[in-house]
């Protein structure tokens, strides 16, 4: 009789993947870190021949169809947020995803006050 296979799912969880797993191992990004309330959207460029996909890449990919920022890309694909910012960062290294210029969305407040407020509210 052949041993049951072992499965690496949670009940409540679903599938367990450690997220050094989905990073290949990193815990840090490559180049420059993306801040976590920067305005991400795809270019629309392909990928090259060379560039490997990760499932979790193309669901980030996909989702910066629209633009998002990395908490709510996080929150959305319910990965911890430094995975998010690792596989944003590559996305952004292999030109997949750029930074949404402060011309482009005029509606957008300044980061500056937004921090400010931010510790504001951590004060309460």
């Amino acid at each position: 009789m052949d041993a049951p296979k072992e499965r690496w799912v949670g009940r409540e969880a679903g599938p367990i993947v450690r997220p050094y797993a989905v990073t290949r191992g990193r815990t840090r990004p490559r180049g420059t870190a993306i801040d976590l309330v920067t305005i991400l959207v795809a270019t629309g460029r392909p990928p090259g021949d060379r560039v490997w996909l990760s499932r979790e890449h193309r669901r980030l990919l996909e989702l910066c169809r629209r633009p998002s920022t990395p908490a709510d890309l996080a929150s959305e694909t319910d990965l911890p947020f430094q995975v998010v910012q690792i596989l944003l960062a590559d996305l952004h290294q292999y030109g997949l995803i750029e930074e949404m210029r402060q011309s482009e969305d005029p509606e957008r407040p300044d980061p500056r006050i937004l921090m400010r407020v931010l510790d504001e509210l951590r004060r309460l």
